[in-house]
């Protein structure tokens, strides 16, 4: 069956030149942006009964974009003035770049991973006598709290913000070729409004491993995958499955 309109599960990229404008133009469908899940911040009141209190921190580990905002969010609540003094340990160069948005870059100490948590293990051991604070959502990936634990550092985990299912019910009666999914919380969210879902000739395309797991336990089909060697983008996997269905008589 060919392939003429598309929903993909986030918000609508802010950037003009984004792949998936491009996949727009040279292959004449249509592509709806609807995030399935959005982030909601945990009210400063909340926070306190978590027992933080961020005058004790000297150091703060930020694992994503959504970490910045609100732990600086937080902070303003709380009417607390963020030290000079306060070490930035960022988990890739793109949050570092966005910490820029609340902080003057070259007067802070900021201490950059590469990709993976565990870049950022080095930088943490020559530290390890700060008092960390990590800010994250209600589903932080296990492996962070167990790789700090495994460090033997001083730290706070503590829920700034939490992952929300959004309210889908105006797309009841909307149909697409293909669903755009990016995590196992986007799988959730299509059950909970739809809890009779049937994919039927709806083609799935999913990234990641924990992605693809999520809607195999569902009992879907995954008809396009991402990353491969081949398509390492989730806009490649879409093209390269596009060229081929719409050539098909």
């Amino acid at each position: 069956m060919k392939v003429k309109t598309i929903l993909v599960s986030q918000p609508e990229p802010k950037i003009e030149n984004s792949p998936y404008f491009d996949l727009i133009e040279k292959q004449k469908v249509k592509i709806d942006f609807r995030p399935f899940i959005h982030v909601e911040g945990v009210p400063s009141k909340d926070i306190r009964q978590q027992k933080v209190d961020l005058t004790k921190y000297t150091a703060i580990i930020l694992t994503s974009r959504n970490s910045v905002d609100h732990f600086f969010r937080v902070a303003e609540e709380m009417r607390y003035k963020v030290p000079d003094t306060l070490k930035y340990f960022c988990q890739s160069e793109a949050v570092a770049f966005y910490l820029q948005k609340y902080v003057v870059y070259r007067k802070r100490k900021i201490y950059v991973g590469k990709r993976n948590f565990e870049d950022l293990s080095p930088m943490i051991k020559k530290y390890k006598d700060e008092k960390f604070l990590l800010p994250t959502t209600d589903k932080v990936k296990p492996e962070v709290p167990e790789f700090l634990d495994k460090l033997g550092v001083n730290y706070k985990q503590a829920t700034f913000y939490k992952t929300v299912i959004s309210d889908l019910s105006d797309l009841a009666d909307v149909y697409y070729d293909i669903l755009v999914f990016f995590s196992p919380s986007g799988i959730e969210s299509l059950f909970h409004n739809f809890p009779n879902f049937e994919q039927k000739e709806t083609r799935l395309a999913v990234f990641g491993n924990t992605t693809l797991k999520a809607v195999e336990e569902k009992g879907l089909r995954v008809d396009i995958a991402a990353p491969t060697p081949e398509t390492p983008s989730m806009t490649m996997a879409l093209e390269k499955y596009i060229e081929k269905a719409n050539r098909s008589k």
